[in-house]
């Protein structure tokens, strides 16, 4: 296959593949300019095959021949924009992912809640943002459970949102893998049960036990939030990943002023802060505490 030379930068040479469409500069610099526009996303210049690959699937689906079309296209068409944004989106997690945080939400979290849950009105609130498939969020509802018992009235919800409207669908069917139960510690396996009750399905679905504890919604980061209550504790893990330094500071300012006061923020083993937050205090590995 012929191969042509593209420069990504002044000065530094790119050996590239021949392509199904045209993807020049200005194709990559406005899509990457829209990505970070619509989703807060920021795409470096090593991400330039990946946003080729990912959006000519868009182009495939349009009928459309080439990259400038696209962006014509979604200029006007503002549901594209939901398209465009799913097709750049990375999901990846897994049940139980960084299995600490599951750990510590129990014994430091759910536990001492049960513990007040009289005095504090028996309200709990978890927000999984960024779910993804919904591993995260059944994961948090496995944990609840097991804490909280099938005969214990509580107010106890999870809030699951992530952009990509693909995924979500994903997630509230319930549904995967059988191998899923790999990743599932033994005694959380009984709210996952195999397609039909047979032992042998190629799937198995989140049981109502925990399925009944979460709330699935579309959500993008960075517009408004359309919700007012504090919450008990916030999964955000890599997700700020695909954020430049400001946006990832500013939502981490959001998440604070949306975590109750002595509340709980998890992230993901390859996000860090930069220095320390006035109002977050580090207590684990990627696990921080609102101060009181």
């Amino acid at each position: 296959m012929s191969r042509s030379v593209h420069n990504v930068a002044p000065g530094i040479a790119v050996d590239e593949p021949e392509r199904e469409f045209t993807f020049s500069d200005a194709d990559f610099r406005n899509l990457v300019q829209l990505a970070y526009e619509y989703a807060g996303i920021a795409l470096s210049d090593t991400k330039r095959n990946l946003v080729y690959t990912r959006v000519s699937r868009r182009l495939r689906a349009l009928r459309l021949s080439s990259f400038r079309e696209y962006r014509a296209y979604l200029s006007e068409n503002a549901p594209e924009r939901e398209n465009f944004v799913n097709a750049i989106s990375t999901n990846l997690t897994r049940f139980f992912r960084e299995s600490h945080h599951f750990e510590h939400f129990s014994r430091h979290v759910v536990v001492p809640f049960l513990a007040g849950a009289q005095r504090n009105g028996g309200r709990f609130r978890v927000w999984s943002a960024g779910c993804s498939t919904g591993e995260e969020p059944y994961t948090i509802a496995a944990v609840l459970r097991r804490e909280i018992g099938d005969g214990c009235r509580l107010d106890a919800r999870i809030l699951a949102t992530d952009i990509d409207t693909d995924v979500l669908r994903k997630a509230a069917s319930g549904e995967y893998p059988a191998k899923s139960l790999d990743d599932i510690p033994r005694p959380y396996r009984d709210y996952f049960q195999p397609a039909d009750g047979n032992r042998n399905a190629a799937s198995v679905f989140a049981t109502e036990d925990i399925r009944s504890l979460i709330v699935f919604r579309q959500l993008n980061l960075m517009d408004r939030w359309p919700f007012q209550g504090k919450f008990d504790a916030i999964f955000c893990r890599n997700v700020m990943i695909y954020f430049d330094a400001a946006t990832k500071a500013s939502l981490i300012d959001r998440f604070i002023q949306s975590i109750k006061p002595g509340g709980w923020l998890y992230i993901g083993h390859s996000e860090s802060f930069h220095g320390t937050h006035p109002e977050l205090q580090l207590v684990g590995r990627t696990t921080y505490r609102r101060k009181p």
